[in-house]
């Protein structure tokens, strides 16, 4: 009972202590606890005028009296009662260093009190447009033709969802700024020419040499009519000797000669490269084993022949693969790099089963002069592939080989190339006079907390 009554006494007196520090206690204000932090809140509203771009718009035209009456109705709406504003608009002249004058200003006092900050913000015209202009690839040297074959009267394999003609557009679209002159090879009949070295339009600047030509059939290449057999180039592009079905190998050696002998930049932009050759005409009633039509089928020999070809070795048939199924695949960390450059982004993340073996680069003379994927064990899932010869530090005709699988990806042909030959970009000065307004909001409180 004692003990009860010295527990109830106890506790009457830490109660009574508590009361009566709390009476005499002053606590500050909420202001002092969590003061109002001015300049964050001057950077966002200004962030929250420019979202639809209506402050840019304001900042441009100080006499118009409708837009800054909506402003000041904004500024009013976005802020708390107890703060008030001045907004003020600077142009920035840059012909003696930097230097801002006042354009214009709306304020709601005529005096921000004791406590007030500021934030800047920098807003461009909306009648200007800032761009840049890529240096041209192969501009002053015996180079610089982009051609995207867009055969009319070939086929694609490996290319699901997209026509061969659809992935050619869209890579002129992406490409043609970066070159000195983007040609489309409309049918056969021109990659023939091609391959004689004679121009196939009007331009001044074409050049055969030194060009790149982009394949966008996928596993399949078109093959002009003459390589068929009994036709004139028969010898060039028909193996009798072949297995039966895959006996036109000998026109991926043709190529591989080609690309050597002009110093391309042959690039296959997804799956095996030269697994099936393609003419509508020579092949109509002949079939991949999956219902297209108009192609024949030459395996793994197009491969180890169009490189026989590009390291002018003599012509065999070789049915040996050259790649293997790698699974995912992720980009190299200059290949990101690349992406933001350029603003080019297809996924990081890959998948391919095509993937180039480490074999190939002795027995054919070959280095690697850029990988867009990183390799997996012996493989390159993607990679730009440069001939040399035994001895040369010369550059005789280079392969992009990216062995991804089924769907292509037009970004990642363009990264690859472009991260290849790194052409510059000039952009346009953002502080060109006129251009440009620097708008500062100053804050202040206002009475008591």
């Amino acid at each position: 009972m004692i003990r009860t009554i010295e527990v109830l006494f106890t506790i009457i007196i830490i109660a009574g202590a508590f009361i009566a520090v709390s009476y005499f206690t002053v606590l500050p204000p909420p202001s002092q606890v969590s003061p109002m932090n001015l300049r964050r809140l001057s950077f966002t509203t200004l962030q929250t005028l420019n979202s639809n771009y209506d402050l840019s718009n304001a900042a441009f035209q100080p006499d118009n009296a409708s837009l800054w009456g909506g402003m000041q109705v904004a500024l009013s709406a976005s802020l708390p009662s107890n703060v008030v504003y001045n907004l003020t608009v600077y142009d920035v002249n840059g012909d003696d260093g930097q230097i801002y004058n006042s354009v214009t200003s709306v304020a709601n006092t005529k005096n921000l009190g004791a406590t007030s900050d500021m934030s800047t913000y920098t807003v461009a015209s909306l009648n200007v447009t800032f761009s840049f202009s890529p240096q041209k690839i192969g501009e002053g040297t015996d180079g610089g033709t982009l051609y995207i074959l867009n055969c009319s009267d070939a086929n694609g394999w490996w290319i699901t969802g997209y026509t061969a003609q659809g992935l050619a557009q869209d890579l002129y679209n992406l490409l043609s700024p970066y070159f000195v002159n983007t040609i489309m090879v409309q049918n056969t009949a021109q990659l023939r020419q091609l391959i004689d070295n004679q121009t196939i339009s009007a331009s001044p600047s074409e050049r055969v040499q030194n060009a790149v030509v982009i394949n966008t059939f996928g596993e399949s290449v078109p093959m002009p009519q003459e390589y068929y057999q009994g036709n004139s180039r028969a010898s060039l592009g028909y193996d009798s000797s072949a297995p039966s079905g895959y006996n036109y190998v000998k026109y991926c050696y043709t190529l591989g000669s080609t690309v050597r002998a002009y110093n391309w930049t042959w690039a296959s932009i997804v799956g095996y490269p030269f697994y099936y050759v393609s003419n509508n005409a020579v092949f109509s009633s002949s079939q991949n084993g999956w219902g297209i039509y108009g192609m024949k089928m030459t395996s793994t020999g197009g491969s180890r022949a169009f490189l026989q070809g590009l390291a002018n070795q003599p012509y065999s048939y070789d049915s040996r693969g050259v790649a293997s199924d790698v699974g995912g695949v992720t980009l190299t960390n200059q290949a990101i790099d690349f992406t933001n450059y350029y603003g080019i982004y297809p996924s990081s993340y890959q998948t391919s089963t095509r993937a180039l073996s480490n074999s190939i680069l002795a027995g054919y003379d070959l280095t690697i002069g850029f990988n867009v994927f990183n390799p997996v064990g012996t493989n390159n899932p993607g990679a730009i592939y440069n001939h040399k010869s035994s001895g040369s530090s010369d550059i005789t005709g280079s392969l992009l080989a990216l062995g991804l699988t089924r769907t292509p990806d037009v970004r990642v042909t363009g990264l690859g190339l472009l991260s290849y030959y790194q052409p510059r970009l000039y952009s346009s000065q953002y502080t060109a006079n006129g251009t440009s307004r620097l708008v500062v909001l100053q804050l202040g409180l206002v009475g008591s907390a």
